[in-house]
């Protein structure tokens, strides 16, 4: 759960560096030497390990509460910021950040019921404020601004899931940044909220059952007093929240109390027919999958997949036939089918093989299975029968990242969202019936994407292996070794690093520089054979 963060702070760092390689690229920086830095305390603070010395002087500042580290930063940051006040270009550049930080952007449409569901930031705000539209020409209507849900701006909106009518939604709100989630439920059709209130929510969605009565949600014990920002979180468990009752009447649905830390996410099936229970152990990416055949008298929990041997995306069902997305034997990913009367390995259908790109995710709409794969650090979205024959693919506007492709089975349409190194995030409404893709909404930017250009290189590592990297820069640039260059690259975590789109780095382009991003080995690009080849002694 804490990747999230981390992206969101790797990217606040990126742009920071950014902005102060403009402002050295363009000639601004003062001479250092008329810097004059404050003096830092050194102490005779020396460590043994294992028979070796090793001198640590500044062990002091490591105390961020102290009188004196605190004293510490203030005198740095004086010397920083006076030092930054000085540049005379830097207000310019500000603007010009600020101009481009404000525009619009979008969240992907989805539909329940005949209400159309689309998140708007109007350009500097900061969360999103969530609409609802009759139809997709409609105005759309304001639902849910988590911007005036506290004065201070501390209160986020932590997820939402409407009924599968449409008229009721379901949202979850976390204060100052805690994990611990409370959910309300908003009458659509009124904007207003009803009286049910969840609390000790963690680490859970909601998924309705399509009778619109109630949903499913994931909660833990309430803490012991003084307990709740500190203490450790074991044995959560699964409820059924009915609309319109006290959360103390919520009927369990699941727990192993000889599992504590075991997490379970539950989510209902198309048909209404099944809760599928994804269980989960930490942040292993393995998973076990039990499932409750739902209206059968004392419907008991079915252990499905419980060997805990690789990861089981449930991707839909055609009945008693489940489809998982997973890994097993298939580092790079493979649909396979269980039939829940016969569910012994023996008799497990393979749909969609493992090819040799990354098979991120898989939707079923329109009767058909709908690939997102990763080839070579940039999306394709292949098109698949339902028994996994070939059936085309989805025609992208260029080099980048895509996302959504999100729907229900018999649905003919679908949304989905690209962006690029020069192109921000724009959705699409994509016509499954003749193929055609239309822009539904593209934000307004002050930069002319057209003057700029990304191509693709490989280059060969020490140890032979070949490399993806992407170039981006103004058109006509010439490439002869002299032009300043940001290379970003990270390698780890099994996080892929595709095109996207940058403010920080367009100023920083618009100045003559040029962008290059390598697609290193410790990331997802290829697989979890490539995530693996940047861990640990491989390194």
């Amino acid at each position: 759960m804490s990747q999230p963060r981390n992206t969101a702070n790797r990217a606040r760092k990126h742009a920071s560096l950014v902005v102060l390689l403009c402002l050295i690229a363009a000639g601004c920086a003062h001479s250092l030497t008329s810097v004059k830095y404050p003096l830092t305390r050194k102490t005779a603070q020396v460590d043994d390990y294992h028979g070796t010395q090793v001198a640590d002087p500044y062990r002091w500042l490591e105390d961020d509460n102290a009188a004196e580290t605190k004293a510490w930063v203030e005198e740095q940051n004086k010397v920083t910021f006076d030092y930054l006040a000085r540049i005379p270009q830097r207000q310019g550049l500000r603007d010009r950040l600020t101009r481009l930080w404000n525009f619009e952007r979008y969240g992907l449409p989805y539909r329940k019921g005949t209400r159309y569901f689309i998140s708007r930031n109007s350009g500097l705000q900061n969360q999103s404020v969530l609409y609802t539209l009759d139809s997709l020409d409609a105005e759309p209507r304001p639902l849910l601004d988590p911007n005036t849900l506290s004065p201070d701006g501390t209160v986020a909106l932590a997820g939402l899931r409407p009924s599968e009518d449409g008229n009721l939604l379901a949202y979850g709100l976390a204060v100052a940044g805690s994990d611990w989630n409370e959910w309300k439920v908003r009458d659509v059709r009124t904007g207003k909220d009803l009286g049910d209130h969840l609390r000790w929510v963690k680490f859970s969605g909601a998924s309705w059952t399509r009778d619109n009565l109630g949903f499913y949600y994931s909660r833990y014990d309430e803490p012991k007093p003084g307990e709740a920002l500190k203490g450790v979180n074991y044995y959560q468990k699964l409820y059924y929240h009915r609309v319109g009752t006290p959360q103390s009447e919520d009927p369990l649905i699941y727990e192993r109390p000889d599992h504590k830390e075991w997490g379970f996410g539950g989510s209902v099936t198309e048909d209404g027919r099944y809760l599928v229970i994804t269980v989960s152990q930490g942040t292993d990416p393995k998973n076990r999958v039990f499932y409750q055949e739902l209206g059968a008298a004392g419907g008991k929990v079915v252990e499905l997949l419980n060997e805990l041997d690789a990861s089981y995306n449930f991707v839909g069902n055609d009945g008693p036939l489940f489809w998982f997305l997973t890994d097993l034997k298939s580092p790079r990913g493979r649909v396979i089918g269980i039939d829940l009367r016969n569910p012994d390995r023996g008799n497990w259908r393979e749909l969609i093989p493992e090819s040799a790109d990354t098979l991120q995710g898989v939707t079923v709409v329109n009767h058909q299975f709908l690939g997102h794969y990763l080839k070579d650090a940039r999306t394709q979205v292949r098109r698949f029968t339902l028994d996994g024959q070939p059936a085309g693919s989805i025609e992208l506007p260029g080099i980048g990242t895509a996302g959504g492709f999100d729907g229900e089975r018999t649905d003919t349409e679908t949304f989905f969202s690209f962006t690029s190194f020069t192109l921000p995030p724009t959705i699409y409404r994509h016509d499954l019936v003749t193929g055609q893709s239309t822009p539904f909404r593209q934000p307004k930017v002050d930069f002319d994407p057209s003057r700029y250009e990304t191509r693709q290189v490989f280059y060969t590592s020490k140890d032979g292996t070949r490399v993806p990297m992407f170039i981006t820069h103004r058109k006509g640039l010439l490439l002869d070794g002299t032009n300043p260059t940001y290379l970003y690259g990270y390698g780890g975590f099994n996080i892929s690093l595709t095109p996207s789109f940058s403010v920080s780095m367009l100023v920083w382009m618009e100045r003559g520089g040029v962008y290059a991003m390598p697609n290193l080995r410790g990331g997802g690009e290829y697989g979890e054979e490539w995530h693996r080849a940047g861990t640990k002694l491989q390194k």
